[in-house]
């Protein structure tokens, strides 16, 4: 038997459930779960936020933990290995975006702790070409958050270039974990959280930002790109307005409050907003290596399952400091 937190119908908590261990099928395994990472696309989830909502469904999609059992045909892996199970549980393989090397594109993917079950929960099945291998010393509770709130941090300080001067709006797991990133490479970070929130300012501080202040200010001088973590559609001409000529805005969530209307001299001179959709193996493997290169190291506040309406609440109200992480 397994134990999984269940979301049944929407708007509603979810509800802890012991169900019969699912069997691997064919190129799947089963995973024991070792830590599971609350992120804000889980509370899109059970808000119904997000199209073609799958129920009953277990959400949860930074998980890690071990190989238990292999299904027919998987290669490249050993019982008892850690592995991480990110978002993307599949992609078709042969659409116009899947050929173009985009599979976070896809015409018909699969997405963990969505529209399959995910890692709120004692097991799971994950479609083994999709799991991620990670180093068997590695702290599985420091290590969830980096498969979501890391992986879309990483692709979108990608999509944000070169530039050296890094606005960060929504200072939660996925800014402080793209904060270390951009301390590494040696650029400078501003941090903007919800006004008045001294406490993720002086966290965003201690991490290195040289400013921090609420996403009601202006910058002391113009952003070369900024990131929008917050789900607020608000904070989309904000942060046009505080970049220079040229500069990008780059809207990370998957769901976000509508973008208000604006002036056009806010984004003429070439300024550009640009969305994140998803990520790909390739992501994973990347992010995973710069991450170890650079110590990034998740901060983390530790649930029961059991206890998962509680982290998601604290989720919702901002009463975390980095991320919240669940263990079975």
């Amino acid at each position: 038997m397994m134990r999984a937190m269940t979301l049944r119908e929407i708007g509603t908590p979810l509800v802890l459930e012991q169900r019969p261990k699912p069997a691997p099928g064919r190129a799947e395994m089963l995973i024991r779960v070792e830590a599971c990472g609350v992120c804000r696309t889980d509370l899109h989830v059970v808000d119904g936020e997000l199209p073609n909502q799958r129920l009953p469904i277990v959400p949860g999609h930074e998980v890690v933990g071990f190989v238990e059992r292999l299904g027919a045909g998987v290669e490249g892996f050993a019982i008892g290995e850690r592995v991480g199970v990110p978002w993307l549980a599949h992609a078709c393989g042969h659409c116009f975006y899947c050929e173009e090397g985009r599979e976070n594109l896809c015409d018909h993917p699969e997405f963990t702790g969505y529209t399959r079950d995910g890692g709120y929960a004692s097991h799971l099945v994950a479609e083994a070409a999709f799991v991620l291998k990670l180093p068997p010393d590695s702290d599985p509770v420091a290590t969830a958050p980096l498969l979501c709130a890391g992986l879309i941090g990483w692709r979108c300080l990608t999509a944000a270039g070169p530039g050296q001067r890094i606005g960060l709006y929504g200072f939660g797991a996925a800014g402080h974990i793209v904060a270390q990133i951009c301390a590494f490479q040696r650029r400078e970070f501003l941090a903007f959280t919800r006004p008045g929130d001294e406490a993720a300012q002086r966290f965003a501080r201690a991490l290195g930002a040289s400013w921090a202040g609420g996403s009601d200010e202006e910058p002391p001088e113009p952003l070369d790109a900024a990131i929008i973590f917050a789900p607020v559609g608000a904070l989309v001409p904000a942060a046009l307005r505080a970049v220079r000529k040229g500069g990008r805005v780059v809207c990370g969530g998957i769901h976000m409050s509508d973008i208000p209307s604006f002036p056009y001299r806010w984004l003429w001179e070439e300024r550009q907003i640009v969305s994140v959709a998803n990520l790909t193996r390739r992501d994973g493997v990347e992010f995973l290596e710069v991450a170890a290169e650079a110590g990034v190291r998740a901060e983390t506040h530790r649930y029961d399952l059991a206890n998962a309406n509680i982290a998601l609440a604290d989720l919702r109200e901002g009463r975390l400091q980095g991320a919240a992480v669940l263990t079975p």
